[in-house]
């Protein structure tokens, strides 16, 4: 009878194991191991379950119902959890018994608890037997997120169906060992091999098969023909040199990337020695998506009107739709978001160009906000601005004018693209941003030198920009001027980091999220206000700090964290949070936003599903964990 009871029991363990992350995913084996090994306790709320005075940690604890709250023991670490409450599900203290020490946390039964123990060696044991329990435990928000990811496919399997995934390597698309020719191959010999393949393009290659141009039917117009180059002359001479190349383990997505950043329409593919191996055109990436790159950047760059622009925008949603279906990350889909949008912008911009002469003027429109970042999402309004230099002969206040008369107009056609007209005001055809070089320069020095409370907002807005068109050189001039006097004023920086810490993320003491933060929307959470925002801050405060020049958040925190000493695995956990927290974002704005809408970013935790809601929780401790970083660095109280 005892044998049977334990049976039964054993019985009961893994039909609730096989409810929760990361158990559903392990083997029958290793549930069975759980299961056998483990032991249900139960604590009387008011319970101290575990503390540093328990000495090292003796067991895992894994909560079969009830609350237990997690309260940092003293300020004596920045990258331990403070207050926090974990429900049924939830374990602790995955570093503690993994390293084999004291638990630098207080975990106390909130209400009555029924936890699972599992030894400190069964649970060593049973990562070595169980791939899926050390993934979870060693790359815990990494081992969620891809599960999360797995149900978003599902959830959109019908919308995505039939469709190769761009995260497909380029080994197995396009064509496979390409015709090539040597770089002193007669144009006529390279013509006659093009036509004898029916082939467009060809790739040039030396003799050890690393391709060094591409020769395409636009290179015989404008570098045989129009040039009139002898059919004689080595086809190096007609070719378009150093072809843009990637790695045959780089995706689809990297190559549609490439041909929106870039304006190209081929990724010639090598293997690990750069030799070649294959070629993926716009067409190849095209069979992979019911709206394509290639219809989307041509009608773009053939857009002899707003109103074409305006199905091209509607393009890039439904494309970027395609693409969050099929499981890219959050950190690509923005930059790939972000990079249409640029070359529509840039379209808009031509256009106006038309009516408005500024020949022989050096001057550069400017991105701000989350487009100057590479981190827009579905639902974005405009954030830009004109930096210019007076030449001889013009008289500055004149040409201000011209510049603001051009701006309107272009801000204009943006609005009726769909990126709505700034309430803020904040947009080129504002005189306050449409400056030369030297305001701008002056503008952020006032800014730096007196960091009051509107100066601090702006900073948030203004130093994170891009130029999207015109003279470059004078957006890299801002920069260096604006990473030189950041990075010598400590004042300035920690009025930064003061004014970043304002805004906590959500997470309850007694319950796991706080909704009640947004007067009108009660159970309701902005993540980016409460979420995404607090990452931006801090990566832009590092970068400031440390003068990286980027200013995508991604990249700001990753090369800070280099020049900073911080250790890799903290600073993939916290960008994991973070791509999590934006592909919620994107996931609402596209199921809850209505077209030509402008959506939000209030989600409703309880509305999640339990995995959803889980790593949610795990990314605002991440926020919270770089806060208190933030806060340890520049001693804000």
């Amino acid at each position: 009878m005892r044998e049977e009871g334990r049976r039964r029991l054993a019985g009961s363990t893994q039909g609730f194991l096989k409810k929760h992350a990361p158990f559903q995913k392990m083997s029958a084996d290793a549930l069975q191991f759980f299961s056998e090994r483990s032991e249900i306790v139960f604590y009387p709320a008011g319970t101290t379950i575990l503390g540093p005075d328990n000495g090292n940690v003796q067991y895992f604890y894994l909560i079969e119902s009830g609350k237990v709250q997690a309260r940092q023991a003293g300020e004596v670490t920045v990258t331990e959890y403070s207050i926090l409450s974990l429900g049924a599900g939830e374990s602790f203290p995955i570093g503690a018994v993994t390293a084999g020490r004291p638990s630098t946390n207080i975990y106390t039964a909130t209400e009555d608890t029924f936890c699972y123990q599992l030894p400190a060696a069964d649970f060593l044991q049973l990562m070595t037997c169980s791939p899926e329990f050390n993934l979870f435990c060693t790359q815990y928000i990494a081992s969620l997120l891809n599960q999360s990811r797995q149900q978003l496919q599902l959830q959109f399997a019908q919308k995505a169906s039939e469709q190769q995934t761009l995260n497909s390597p380029l080994a197995g698309i396009g064509a496979r060992n390409p015709i090539s020719v040597m770089p002193d191959t007669p144009v006529r010999k390279a013509l006659e091999t093009m036509s004898a393949a029916g082939i467009g393009s060809l790739v040039v290659a030396g003799e050890d098969r690393k391709p060094v141009g591409v020769f395409t039917r636009s290179d015989l117009l404008d570098r045989v023909v129009l040039a009139d180059l002898p059919h004689t002359a080595p086809i190096s001479q007609a070719m378009s040199a150093n072809p843009f190349k990637l790695e045959e383990h780089a995706t689809a997505y990297d190559a549609m990337f490439a041909m929106a950043t870039h304006g190209i329409r081929h990724v010639l593919v090598t293997d690990a020695e750069g030799k070649l191996t294959g070629v993926v055109s716009e067409r190849d990436l095209f069979a992979l998506q019911r709206v394509g790159l290639r219809q989307i950047r041509q009608t773009i760059e053939s857009a002899p009107n707003v109103e074409a622009l305006q199905q091209a925008a509607a393009d890039v949603r439904q494309l970027s739709f395609n693409m969050l279906a099929q499981g890219v990350g959050a950190e690509q889909l923005t930059q790939f978001i972000s990079a249409l949008n640029d070359a529509l912008t840039r379209r808009v911009l031509e256009l106006n160009l038309h009516n408005h002469n500024f020949d022989g003027i050096d001057w550069a429109w400017l991105a701000f906000g989350s487009e100057g970042r590479d981190e827009q999402t579905f639902s974005t309004d405009q954030d830009n601005g004109i930096v210019y230099a007076v030449p001889e002969g013009e008289t500055a206040e004149a040409l201000k004018q011209r510049f603001l008369a051009f701006a309107l107009d272009v801000n204009q056609d943006l609005d009726r693209c769909g990126f709505p007209l700034c309430k803020g005001n904040i947009m080129a055809s504002n005189p306050q941003w449409c400056l030369t070089l030297n305001q701008w320069q002056q503008q952020f020095s006032s800014w730096i030198r007196e960091p009051h409370p509107d100066a601090l907002l702006n900073a948030t807005i203004f130093f994170d920009f891009r130029p999207l068109y015109g003279k470059t050189e004078l957006a890299d001039a801002m920069r260096r001027y604006l990473l030189q006097h950041a990075s010598a004023t400590p004042l300035f920086l920690r009025a930064m980091a003061k004014n970043a810490l304002d805004v906590e993320p959500p997470l309850g003491k007694l319950r796991d999220f706080n909704t009640d933060l947004e007067p009108g929307y009660p159970g309701k959470i902005d993540l980016k206000k409460y979420g995404s925002r607090i990452f931006v801050d801090v990566a832009r405060i590092y970068a400031l700090a440390t003068g990286v020049h980027n200013t995508n958040s991604v990249q700001r925190l990753r090369l800070s964290a280099q020049r900073l000493n911080t250790k890799a695995e903290d600073v993939n956990a916290v960008l994991e949070a973070l791509d999590f927290i934006q592909l919620l974002r994107l996931r609402h704005q596209y199921l809850e936003g209505e077209p030509g809408v402008q959506g939000d970013n209030l989600i409703e935790p309880d509305k999640l599903n339990e995995l959803d809601r889980r790593i949610l929780k795990e990314s605002f401790r991440q926020a919270r964990k770089i806060q208190s970083r933030l806060k340890l660095d520049y001693q804000v109280n």
